[in-house]
């Protein structure tokens, strides 16, 4: 059966997070913000930029750092100047997110995932700020899975608030809507995963026929009887979502 999903379903105890600077917790951001800055421009490679750039579609500039360099430069960098709160990990996300570069936004999405215990369901609008700002499917499939997940299985809220999100116009929150189950495996919303796959079923978006194969796939390693049923009663789904869907029962059923 597919859940009800509510016109409203207001998150509460939600406070502002945008900080200036001026605060305590908008120094903390800021300081995030230079001794990165500090780190990663001795080793700006325009040719690792321009390739980097070019594999989002030039939606966004690169410093040119790859991964591995980019996160060793990061921890060095912040070794002593680690979050302890959520208004400092707030500040430091948000503060990221200003720069142009995108390895400022990739290192604001490590951030998130390493400290998401710090968080309760009050730090969904600094999640939902971060997926529709600046956003790509490389920022949005973190803060789905590792980001927006742990807050909606600690809180029901939040679900409420994806229930919205699925239905709205924005297709990053949509996608990470449907992406936030990822890692929930045994513990997977199943009727949800579903409803979310079939809500969106008939949209014509790569990223959201992309995001329900995925998804689909990846329940399929828990329950690969389940996902094939779904993919026989869901004649909507787009063939990329299906072959997606379908990979993951094969390999389930070997």
């Amino acid at each position: 059966m597919i859940p009800r999903l509510p016109r409203e379903a207001p998150l509460h105890n939600v406070r502002s997070v945008v900080d200036d600077g001026s605060t305590e917790e908008g120094a903390f951001g800021a300081e995030t913000v230079a001794r990165l800055r500090a780190a990663f421009e001795p080793h700006r490679a325009p040719e690792e930029a321009a390739k980097a750039a070019a594999y989002l579609r030039d939606q966004f500039p690169f410093i040119g750092l790859k991964t591995p360099l980019r996160r060793r430069l990061a921890h060095d960098a912040l070794v002593d100047l680690r979050p302890s709160t959520q208004a400092e990990l707030s500040s430091a996300v948000l503060a990221l997110w200003a720069e142009p570069e995108r390895e400022f936004h990739h290192t604001g999405t490590d951030l998130v995932r390493a400290h998401i215990g710090l968080v309760d369901a009050s730090f969904l609008p600094v999640l939902e700020r971060l997926i529709t700002t600046k956003p790509w499917w490389d920022t949005i499939d973190v803060l789905g899975p590792q980001g927006v997940g742990p807050l909606a299985r600690n809180d029901p809220s939040v679900v409420a608030v994806l229930d919205r999100w699925i239905v709205g116009p924005d297709i990053w929150l949509a996608r990470a809507a449907i992406l936030h189950q990822l890692t929930f495996k045994e513990e997977t919303d199943v009727e949800r995963l579903f409803a979310y796959c079939r809500i969106r079923a008939a949209d014509r978006e790569f990223f959201l026929r992309k995001a329900i194969g995925w998804a689909l796939r990846q329940h399929a390693a828990t329950d690969p009887d389940a996902v094939a049923a779904f993919l026989r009663s869901t004649p909507e789904l787009s063939p990329l979502s299906v072959r997606e869907a379908e990979r993951g029962v094969a390999r389930a059923r070997r």
